[in-house]
């Protein structure tokens, strides 16, 4: 075991020294791999002349009870990783949202829509920052192309038709609508869909945390039906109904 782990883990010491530790993703992959090599070992079977049992190696079992001590480690000491029972560690979203987003089902009747949302929750459920920023990009591509699903030709007609269904009331249409403007130049200036010079960085992972956050809550409060089931879509031939864009500001 110790040379395997050496092999696979070459810039670690064995046994772990307290003084030099690993970085958080090194040591995450390693109880990755740990729980990859696990089995529990059951004796089923005694050896009378060298008094000894034979012993069987329980997989599942071993694999259960490694997570089970993982998990309860990471709850103990607050910290917001779990052990799945694929052997992935992911990282636990805040409570609001973790519920939606490990059971969320996206069904748009929009195949591109789908894959980018699908692609920002799993990226997003990442331990490693970078791939959750990565998570960021991909739910602002999504917001982008919701913004168009209803009129692909006219953006702030759609947005407007978007905004229209969302809700009867002129008020909560009004915060939506400020809402989304805030969104758009969130993702226009800070480095998540643009990397040019100027823009800000997104340094923290509950800076993270808040952006998917809030963006992903406007977009299952639009999208409705879309998380879960398969909503219907407006049609272009609908749109006449809705009155100006005007007020619409992107």
């Amino acid at each position: 075991m110790k040379l395997d782990i050496l092999s696979s883990f070459p810039n670690i010491k064995w046994p772990l020294d307290e003084l030099d530790k690993p970085c958080t993703l090194t040591i995450l992959e390693l109880l990755e791999f740990c729980h990859e090599k696990i089995a529990k070992p059951i004796e089923y079977e005694y050896h009378k002349y060298f008094q000894h049992h034979h012993l069987r190696f329980e997989r599942e079992e071993g694999q259960s009870e490694f997570r089970n001590k993982v998990n309860r480690k990471f709850e103990l000491n607050g910290i917001t990783f779990e052990l799945q029972e694929n052997g992935h560690i992911t990282r636990l979203a805040p409570p609001i949202v973790s519920n939606i987003l490990n059971n969320a089902i996206f069904q748009t009747n929009d195949k591109e829509l789908d894959l980018l949302l699908e692609t920002a929750r799993i990226k997003y459920l990442n331990p490693d920052l970078k791939v959750r920023l990565e998570a960021l990009e991909k739910l602002w591509d999504a917001w982008e192309r919701i913004k168009t699903l209803d009129d692909p030709s006219n953006k702030k007609k759609s947005v407007e038709m978007l905004l229209k269904k969302s809700s009867n009331e002129e008020k909560m249409k009004e915060v939506l609508n400020k809402d989304a403007e805030a969104l758009t130049y969130i993702g226009n200036n800070f480095m998540i869909r643009h990397a040019e010079v100027g823009k800000t960085p997104i340094t923290s992972s509950v800076h993270v945390d808040y952006l998917f956050h809030r963006m992903f809550s406007l977009i299952y409060l639009l999208l409705g039906d879309g998380i879960g089931k398969k909503p219907v879509l407006t049609t272009k031939e609908e749109s006449g109904e809705f009155g100006s864009t005007d007020e619409i500001q992107f």
